[in-house]
């Protein structure tokens, strides 16, 4: 049966790809952009003319916004792909002050998530992109007290975006089924280009990892697990995410940001 999935950051990249191989497939696919050119671009390259959804992640509102947009257009969604992230920018402040890596790569996704539970059925499916770079959070730095390096800022978001799937996994037993994917190191994006300067590996790694993650019967019964595509297995996270205090204090940051900038 075709599913309703919802994919942010498919402009181009591992987001595009998963857009085309889902629609191919015969798909439902909502396309997430920042740049309406880059979202019409992408329209044209996926069959059926795609519906898509223009919203900066860095700015909260806009995000709790974009979710609204979705409600109000759909009354069931199958299947969220938290893909969108950032590891390096121009400027890494947002006007709130906080950190863009942890605000992009971690607190939209919250946002965006916590906002549309209400139209993800018991069997639908969270997707989460985390990544082999993970490193215990500086709760400081994620409140924008703190500067770190690109890496550090990256790796903290990552940790932090698995935490909290591990969190509303345990909170929503039910269902929907909310995951942690690792889609594969390096793979040839956007973000590994300009972060890194190489060329990359395949990106069909991390779409054909997505869809699985996003319709495969192996991930019914993964609410709260992390994937590692680089070993290609469930796989323990950083340790930090089964530290009790390091979550509840990283949780209680990210509810605090969150609700703040969502208020108005």
């Amino acid at each position: 049966m075709p599913k309703t999935i919802l994919i942010t950051g498919a402009t181009d990249g591992i987001g595009l790809l998963t857009a085309k191989t889902l629609v191919a497939d015969g798909h439902n696919v909502l396309l997430h952009g920042r740049s309406a050119d880059k979202l019409e671009a992408a329209a044209e390259q996926v069959d059926g003319d795609p519906e898509t959804y223009r919203a900066d992640l860095s700015d909260l509102s806009a995000v709790a916004s974009f979710a609204e947009e979705v409600r109000a257009r759909h009354e069931r969604l199958d299947v969220l792909i938290n893909n969108a992230g950032v590891l390096k920018a121009r400027q890494t402040r947002t006007d709130a002050g906080l950190d863009l890596r942890f605000v992009v790569n971690t607190l939209a996704p919250w946002v965006l998530t916590r906002e549309l539970l209400p139209i993800l059925p018991e069997d639908g499916r969270v997707v989460n992109l985390s990544s082999a770079a993970q490193a215990p959070v500086d709760v400081a730095a994620l409140r924008g007290e703190r500067s770190l390096s690109d890496m550090e800022a990256y790796a903290q978001s990552k940790l932090a975006i698995t935490i909290w799937t591990q969190e509303l996994a345990r909170a929503h037993a039910q269902g929907p089924v909310f995951i942690a994917v690792n889609p594969g190191s390096l793979l040839a994006s956007k973000m590994v280009k300009e972060g890194f300067g190489i060329a990359g590996n395949d990106l069909s790694i991390g779409a054909d990892i997505l869809t699985r993650a996003a319709l495969s019967k192996e991930f019914a019964d993964a609410s709260g697990r992390y994937f590692d595509n680089d070993a290609g297995r469930f796989a323990p996270p950083n340790a930090a995410a089964d530290a009790p205090d390091h979550v509840a204090e990283v949780m209680a940051a990210i509810r605090a940001l969150t609700d703040m900038a969502t208020e108005t």
